[in-house]
């Protein structure tokens, strides 16, 4: 089963645009189509953080801004579609340069129906994992959040395995101050354990130790 989200055609070529529009559009897909890499960039552009859900289907080859192009430009605006490529045109270095930057897959124009989409399946399942990690990634910040200045001390200390009487003194308060200051970091955290605390600052890069010097 395909994932919802919408698929961006880029094709400078109307007849070929119209083509893949009516059949992935019969395949069950939603699907808007753009003349070039500009048109949809500066789609992207005023849409900023609400962009949709979906991918992008683009043609290698186009005048102006041609596929890669437009793949570097949505990375360097925020914009984290996933690609599918298309060309009639297509070589090794292309295709190698497109799958580094992380596009899906890169296809010949004359690829199979059920080949174009199974890519296009893999890049909408993409983009929906990656809005659920940044959602939940997000949800986290906002629980660090409400931290306030000295439980943020306490956690870092907490996540280093440091013991209750170590962080009183480390910190200069009283052990029993500790505990209070644990007790409310794992009620606006949601968490139990240590385990778990652990686990959610490692998620969001907080309180990490830094690597010693190359030698």
């Amino acid at each position: 089963m395909i994932s919802a989200g919408v698929v961006l055609v880029v094709d400078d070529d109307p007849s070929v645009r119209t083509a893949l529009t009516r059949m992935l559009t019969a395949s069950g897909l939603t699907v808007q189509s753009y003349a070039s890499g500009t048109e949809l960039l500066a789609q992207l552009s005023t849409q900023g953080a609400t962009v949709e859900s979906g991918c992008v289907l683009a043609d290698l080859r186009m005048p102006g801004l041609d596929g890669l192009q437009l793949q570097q430009a949505c990375a360097e605006i925020g914009v984290g579609l996933p690609f599918v490529f298309l060309s009639g045109k297509g070589d090794i270095p292309s295709a190698v340069s497109a799958m580094r930057h992380g596009a899906v897959d890169f296809l010949d124009k004359c690829a199979p129906r059920e080949a174009l989409l199974g890519a296009l399946a893999s890049a909408l399942e993409r983009d929906a994992s990656a809005r659920v990690a940044r959602a939940r990634h997000e949800q986290l910040e906002q629980r660090f959040a409400a931290l306030t200045e000295r439980e943020s001390e306490v956690l870092a200390q907490v996540v280093r395995g440091k013991m209750n009487k170590q962080i009183a003194a480390a910190l200069g308060i009283h052990e029993r101050t500790v505990k209070l200051h644990r007790s409310a970091i794992t009620s606006k955290l949601g968490v139990r354990s240590v385990a778990e605390l652990t686990t959610l600052a490692r998620q969001t890069g907080r309180f990490e130790e830094p690597r010693p010097p190359c030698p």
